[in-house]
Formats: C-alpha cells, sequence, structure tokens
C-alpha cells in the first residue's frame, strides 16, 4: 500500500541526515519500496521558505522522484467533510490535515506523520496511520 508522507515527517528526516533514527530508518524503507506518494500542498510546505536558490533546487529535484496525486474537487469537498465532522466533535485541525486525510482516504493510502493530531482525527476518520 502506499504511503502518504506529512510534511513533518519529511521535515525531520531532511534536517537531521546525519542521524540515523527509527522514522528515518522507516523512509528509507518505504522509499526502497517505491511507496511513497506526493500531493502539491505538502510539497509547496517542504520547499517554501527556503531562500537559498540552490538548495530549494535541490530538494526540488529530489522531491520530483515522488509520484504527486492529482487534487480533484472530490479531496477538498471530502476534507471539508472530515473537519466538519471532527469540528462537530470538539477536535480542531489544520486545512491541510484534513487534506491529507481525505486524499489518504480516497486515494485508500495510509498517512505517516508524527502529528499527534492525526490520533485524534483517526478516533472519528476513516484514515489508517502508520
Amino acid at each position: 500500500m502506499k504511503v502518504l508522507v506529512d510534511t513533518c515527517v519529511w521535515s525531520q528526516v531532511l534536517r537531521h541526515k546525519s542521524s540515523k533514527t527509527e522514522i528515518a530508518d522507516k523512509m528509507e524503507e518505504l522509499i526502497k519500496d517505491g511507496r511513497i506518494v506526493m500531493i502539491g500542498p505538502i510539497r509547496q510546505e517542504l520547499l517554501s521558505g527556503i531562500s537559498d536558490i540552490s538548495q530549494f533546487n535541490k530538494l526540488k529535484d529530489k522531491l520530483s522522484a515522488f509520484e504527486d496525486i492529482p487534487l480533484e474537487s472530490t479531496h477538498f469537498i471530502a476534507a471539508a467533510e472530515f473537519s466538519n465532522i471532527c469540528r462537530s466533535k470538539g477536535i480542531q485541525g489544520s486545512t491541510i490535515d484534513f487534506l491529507i486525510c481525505a486524499v489518504a482516504n480516497i486515494e485508500n493510502l495510509i498517512i505517516f506523520t508524527t502529528d499527534k493530531d492525526f490520533e485524534n482525527y483517526k478516533k472519528h476518520l476513516p484514515i489508517k496511520l502508520l
């Protein structure tokens, strides 16, 4: 099954290249198995704030190896529904978090994140976490 990796995991792995962590090992395994997919908003978050053009281009090139899931209206509508469901249960979340949940649900993906908010979302949404 393909895996949608959240920005927080990417950031942790990209910033701490020298230290081997459980998360880095898992990412390495997923990359070798060709299981990682990407969505535009995560790619944008990862590339935003890099003022050095050569670093920007290096990361852009590395990330180009990962398949983009094309986003459609159904993804955004499901994200809004997921937001409303969670809000009705007293759970707040970001627009991108709910988009990640919606894409993962519709495309039958597993979410790889270290963001504890996803544990709360999982109580009310049909998502799978790694």
